[in-house]
């Protein structure tokens, strides 16, 4: 079967519970990780000009409010508060968002990834949407749980990708889309700690912009 490349005209990025009342309870990953996985895919979510749909429950819910460095990224972009059920589908004003954008790939992350995210994703995955679980951008509370939750998924039919590999399938080249091409590598220096010393990465990318 072909395959059709994700691209900024395709697809919609999700982000489910990021909330601090999980930050303390998940364990197969760290916070800097999650956060890194969390602010990056948000950030690539602007950059690329795509459909964003946030959702958690209300800030005086047990969860908490969302990450206050995501909070920083969304800047005034709306938040689907739902009541609390693990589905997001059950709630309608979550349905509503996820059709209104269009698009029928959804890439999705969240806390947790066997809770909120699986079910989410599975309703998703029955309604006829193509799911990609980001999993470096969603956490559960051991190693475990994630992974057997992310292979449940793809046993369903989800697709496994990280948040670098949809920014680069997005971008498809350094030198396609200059200036995006130098937002994204800022991306990239920012949340991804193995890069931080390829200082020329941003740098090579910041010249090809100016020209």
């Amino acid at each position: 079967m072909a395959r059709t490349p994700l691209s900024p005209d395709n697809a919609a990025i999700v982000l489910i519970d990021h909330a601090v009342g999980f930050s303390n309870l998940i364990g197969s990953h760290t916070l800097e990780e999650n956060l890194n996985g969390t602010l990056a895919l948000a950030k690539t979510a602007k950059i690329f000009d795509m459909p964003l749909v946030v959702t958690t429950t209300d800030d005086d819910a047990p969860a908490g409010p969302l990450y206050p460095e995501l909070l920083d990224v969304l800047g005034d972009h709306p938040v689907n508060r739902r009541p609390q059920v693990f589905d997001a589908f059950e709630d309608e004003g979550f349905a509503a968002a996820i059709e209104g954008t269009g698009r029928r790939r959804l890439i999705m992350a969240g806390i947790q990834t066997d809770v909120c995210v699986a079910l989410t994703a599975l309703t998703a995955i029955d309604r006829g949407y193509e799911v990609y679980v980001v999993v470096d951008a969603s956490a559960a509370t051991i190693k475990e749980t994630h992974d057997t939750a992310v292979m449940r998924l793809v046993q369903a039919g989800a697709i496994p990708v990280n948040w670098l590999g949809v920014g680069s399938e997005l971008l498809g080249g350094w030198t396609r889309d200059l200036k995006t091409a130098s937002a994204f590598g800022e991306v990239v220096y920012q949340h991804l700690p193995s890069w931080k010393h390829q200082n020329a990465l941003t740098t090579n990318v910041r010249k090809y912009a100016a020209k």
